[in-house]
């Protein structure tokens, strides 16, 4: 199926009705659906570039989810974090919000439109299918600057291209990107590579510009098959990581230093053990499981601190020595780690992505998880 980039182009308000003249659907009667449901074309009338200023879509998935695929011009308010971030929505409670997450066994997106009437607006809407069915209509995924870091750092088999005039990218650019502005496109398809299944990012100048869009549709019109926007752009990666960074700190006698496995956020786990043998005090190690899990059998210098304690605490998390956040399965420590790299930058963190097999004598067995 050939990707609908239309819902992209600034004209494409002659195409579609006035967002007022929307209509909703009731729910199916699903137990703490909301009521008012939207489909996939509605939501492709306000996911348009430049971005629509009349309506605000809200992804209400973990940070994580967001950071690797969302719906363009969307932002991400995780429900878990919706009344800490409700300074993201806007100010006039009429304003149209359209919800969303992972899909029709999702809870997320109706959770965080209950939340949002709670607090006050009164034109509420939910795309329960959500991103799986965004994609599977064949339409576009944006990804973050955070993603984009991740892909750089792991040096990623992908082709970033700033589809900005060249003035623009000599003047500053994502790091390893290729210029191919779009006015120019189809005299510089020579750049992009032979292998069409090759993955493919395109940004340019943030969510009112509307060059990535349309050179990413020339892409897929020619065949490639792995295409992606970061539609932030260059102001959102400018912001992010071509700040001043602080002086490297000076590594202290004894630290053993953390491998990081294909995900920058993670811990190997053959660097986790050597830790956990050689050097334990280095770490703060958070075990993120409920305490009844935590008596049952642990790692010896972890300390207990729920996902919702960590929340709740993140602000005194310090800063002295790295945080490696672990649970049974990976799931409920990379939801941890999200949640503390969503509001402190200076805290270095990762989470191991593995399942754990814990003994009351102390032993354990670390299966990593293949993804």
């Amino acid at each position: 199926m050939r990707p609908r980039i239309s819902f992209l182009v600034a004209g494409a308000a002659l195409l579609f009705a006035a967002l007022g003249q929307q209509s909703v659907v009731a729910a199916d009667a699903k137990a703490g659906w909301y009521s008012k449901i939207v489909d996939t074309d509605t939501v492709m009338q306000y996911a348009v570039i430049p971005k629509r200023d009349d309506v605000v879509i809200v992804d209400s998935r973990p940070a994580g989810k967001y950071d690797e695929g969302h719906v363009p011009a969307a932002i991400g308010i995780p429900d878990r974090k919706f009344d800490k971030m409700t300074d993201m929505l806007p100010a006039d409670k009429s304003t149209p919000l359209v919800f969303y997450c992972g899909g029709l066994k999702c809870p997320l997106s109706h959770k965080s439109a209950f939340k949002a009437e709670k607090a006050g607006y009164t034109n509420i809407q939910v795309y329960a299918a959500g991103y799986p069915d965004w994609i599977a209509k064949g339409n576009l995924g944006s990804v973050s600057a955070a993603y984009v870091k991740k892909l750089l750092d792991k040096k990623a088999d992908v082709v970033i291209i700033d589809a900005r005039p060249e003035r623009k990218f000599k003047e500053g650019h994502v790091p390893t990107a290729i210029n191919i502005p779009d006015r120019k496109f189809a005299k510089m398809t020579g750049l992009l590579p032979e292998d069409k299944k090759t993955p493919l990012v395109f940004y340019c100048g943030g969510l009112k510009c509307p060059l990535s869009p349309k050179s990413a549709a020339k892409a897929v019109k020619l065949g490639y098959t792995k295409v992606k926007l970061f539609q932030a752009g260059y102001p959102a990666w400018k912001a992010a990581y071509d700040a001043p960074k602080p002086a490297a700190a000076v590594p202290q006698a004894g630290v053993v230093a953390i491998d990081t496995g294909k995900e920058t956020d993670t811990i190997t786990v053959a660097s986790f053990e050597k830790i956990l043998k050689a050097a334990p005090e280095s770490v703060l190690m958070l075990d993120v499981r409920d305490p009844s899990e935590y008596e049952g059998g642990h790692f010896k210098p972890a300390v207990n601190m729920t996902v919702d304690e960590v929340e709740e605490k993140v602000a005194e998390l310090p800063t002295g020595k790295p945080i490696v956040f672990v649970c049974s399965t990976g799931t409920r420590s990379a939801e941890a780690f999200d949640i503390v790299k969503m509001e402190r930058n200076d805290v270095e963190a990762y989470f191991l992505d593995a399942n754990v097999d814990f003994a009351k004598d102390g032993s354990y067995t670390i299966t990593p998880n293949v993804h």
